[in-house]
């Protein structure tokens, strides 16, 4: 499995955090969610950071069982729907930059602490 990560580095304008989120659920999720091949779809929105941290108001996930599908996915009419509609609403809540890092998963099963 891999995961393609957009990160949002920058900030949502004064006042516009809600609007913001509403419009990426609203607007973007229903797009995101039709990428060919997706397993996942995980959209998190900024509660908190270290002080000193970069700003990441959004990070978007999107999963798919091999980069073939993935790069079947960076073609498909939802992905570019989905460019200009974020283009949109970037334009109108945020200032900053976004960029993509695949990431190969692995995982691990979690396990109690015994004390």
């Amino acid at each position: 499995m891999i995961t393609r990560y957009a990160i949002f580095e920058g900030s949502i304008h004064e006042g516009d955090t809600e609007a913001f989120r509403q419009a990426v659920n609203d607007n973007l999720v229903p797009l995101w969610t039709q990428f060919t091949g997706n397993t996942e779809v995980r959209v998190m929105f900024s509660e908190e950071r270290d002080e000193g941290a970069p700003e990441y108001p959004l990070i978007l996930g999107i999963t798919y069982p091999d980069r073939e599908t993935m790069e079947k996915a960076l073609e498909c009419n939802a992905r570019y729907a989905s460019k200009e509609a974020t283009g949109k609403i970037v334009e109108r809540y945020f200032t900053g930059k976004i960029h993509h890092h695949v990431t190969k998963m692995s995982e691990y099963p979690g396990g109690m602490l015994h004390l």
